[in-house]
């Protein structure tokens, strides 16, 4: 999704360099990122701007190797997860940036086209028949429960899978990827995350008991609880990155790693999600 340039300048830096499409919204994802490492979070600090290079945005990030990905999705290593993803929202709030929308394509449950799915081109052109009932039947059942809820947006990080963390021990060391950031509801931010965090290879959904405690570890870090119905929109939106993945697999002949996953625990997501 973007081309990535480790450079070595001439005083000895080494930097990054990352090149993407420009579609609106890397100007606030690395503004969002350069506060965040302001206020001390573990992420690369931007050396520069996103800035228009023709079609693509580019801009330059200090080089922050190292660390170990976190392998597993037991509810111990959730727990881990979710503690930094608490961190991540808290070090957003308020952040004086416009919202990067629209939302990463995978998360835009959102969307305002027909039908259960974002318009995704490459996507759309192929043949749905091969998306198995059951998948598309959750996600919409998901994405209803979801546009029910009238909550605030925030920002938040919407591709926290293991690939885009690294570790030293127990202390997490940095978090990559800051074009994924989304503005939406931090129950369905966290209600995501939850689901996704195990992702080291192909992606996931993380058992039911694992995102459980995914999202009761990042209510005690923020010190607040979520209500009845964020709770049932943490549930609904913690489907639809599997559902989207399980689309995915069906639509390109991959293994059914998520489609498998999501077949196995729709109904329980759904029930806890109140849809």
């Amino acid at each position: 999704m973007s081309t990535v340039f480790g450079l070595r300048l001439v005083g000895g830096a080494e930097v990054v360099v990352k090149s993407r499409a420009d579609d609106g919204r890397a100007a606030s994802c690395v503004a969002a990122q350069e506060l965040l490492a302001a206020r001390g979070f573990p992420c690369p600090r931007p050396l520069t701007p996103a800035v228009g290079v023709g079609a693509w945005a580019v801009h330059a990030e200090e080089f922050r190797p190292g660390g170990e990905v976190l392998h597993g999705d037991a509810p111990d290593v959730a727990e881990r997860c979710a503690e930094v993803f608490a961190r991540l929202v808290a070090g957003l709030l308020g952040a004086p940036v416009a919202p990067p929308l629209p939302n990463p394509r995978w998360a835009r449950w959102d969307h305002a086209d027909p039908g259960v799915w974002p318009a995704i081109g490459f996507l759309d052109e192929r043949d749905q028949r091969a998306v198995p009932a059951h998948v598309v039947a959750t996600a919409g059942r998901a994405r209803a429960r979801l546009l029910a809820a009238d909550l605030p947006r925030v920002l938040g990080h919407a591709d926290f899978e293991a690939q885009n963390l690294r570790w030293h021990g127990r202390r997490i060391w940095v978090v990559h990827d800051w074009d994924s950031l989304a503005w939406q509801p931090e129950a369905a931010l966290v209600g995501a995350a939850s689901g996704t965090f195990a992702g080291a290879g192909p992606p996931t959904l993380a058992p039911v008991a694992s995102s459980a405690a995914f999202l009761a570890v990042y209510q005690d870090i923020r010190g607040r609880r979520f209500t009845a119905s964020e709770l049932e929109v943490a549930w609904a939106a913690s489907l639809w990155p599997a559902a989207h993945n399980a689309r995915w697999e069906a639509l390109h002949g991959d293994p059914p790693v998520c489609g498998t996953a999501l077949r196995a625990q729709a109904a329980e997501r759904l029930r806890r999600a109140n849809a």
